[in-house]
């Protein structure tokens, strides 16, 4: 019989049950039911030590009803550990794939300056070692610093590579959305340009004969303007560096807060871009997945 873990431990491997709820049910009674070999006194420990988790959730709740489909979890190791941090949220995770809602402020990863900063990436990475030191974590696309929203990291080499060699074909949508300074003209339109990078790592847009360059398509439209700002819809063809932001400086309507892009000081006193919704194809299961978080600015 597994021991309990009284404590937290990042030492102990996770030996988790699994069960399915055929029908509705109280969780302790269901919980003897399922493991007979413990006392109920072992069980309401289990409860108590964060050892139970119901669809995903943690729960100390020996009442809590369980609907029929209702999936409960019993680590019989130790805790579940309930992931909490101020800028970042975990939205979805499984054995290939963890999806977060990133904040601002935060880097995706690490940026070349070889200063030592807290990233999306480092703290996903923390997570994944307290639960085992051989966890890996693989940045498979980033946000700018200061843009907020959703992006997909990859817990194996095999759904990195899957995802980035087939990135246009797997990806099936990313939906931004921005305030920018004024009204575009069009309201509603497609920019399609040639974009440059300058030594000092900024991004610009080539004369529309030029050679060089890559590629960029940007779709927009405006949602409703207000006080000299308006809230455009983007959604990327192409995803290139700042491409958004660039684009929006191009159309004269930059983004609120973008400072290096043409913005001026934003009323909510950030760079108002946020990636709204993320869809695309499971790297192993190949189901549709569908991603969306709330706005982040009113």
């Amino acid at each position: 019989m597994a021991k309990l873990a009284n404590l937290p431990s990042a030492g102990k491997p996770d030996v988790i049950r699994s069960f399915q709820a055929d029908q509705p049910a109280d969780l302790l009674p269901f919980l003897g039911e399922k493991l007979p070999q413990y006392k109920r006194t072992t069980l309401k420990q289990m409860l108590a030590h964060k050892q139970v988790r119901v669809n995903g959730a943690v729960t100390s709740r020996a009442t809590q009803p369980l609907d029929p489909g209702a999936t409960v979890e019993v680590n019989l190791t130790r805790e579940f550990r309930e992931f909490t941090h101020r800028r970042l949220r975990i939205v979805y995770e499984d054995d290939q794939i963890i999806v977060i809602n990133k904040g601002y402020g935060l880097l995706s990863i690490g940026d070349d300056t070889g200063r030592q900063r807290e990233t999306a990436y480092s703290i996903l990475r923390d997570y994944l070692k307290w639960a085992h030191k051989d966890n890996k974590l693989f940045i498979v696309h980033r946000l700018d610093r200061d843009t907020t929203g959703l992006m997909v990291f990859a817990k194996t080499l095999e759904a990195k590579e899957a995802l980035q060699h087939n990135w246009n074909n797997m990806v099936l949508e990313r939906k931004y959305v921005c305030l920018v300074e004024g009204k575009p003209e069009p309201a509603e339109g497609t920019i399609r340009t040639r974009l440059a990078e300058n030594s000092r790592h900024e991004v610009y847009v080539l004369p529309d004969d030029a050679p060089e360059g890559q590629l960029a398509i940007t779709r927009y439209k405006t949602i409703g303007s207000m006080r000299g700002l308006s809230l455009i819809e983007c959604q990327l063809d192409t995803g290139r560096k700042n491409q958004i932001r660039v684009h929006m400086k191009h159309l004269g309507t930059p983004i609120s807060g973008d400072h290096r892009y043409g913005g001026h000081p934003s009323p909510l006193h950030r760079m108002c871009l946020h990636a709204l919704s993320l869809r695309f194809v499971h790297p192993t299961t190949r189901r549709d997945m569908r991603f969306t978080t709330p706005l982040p600015f009113h």
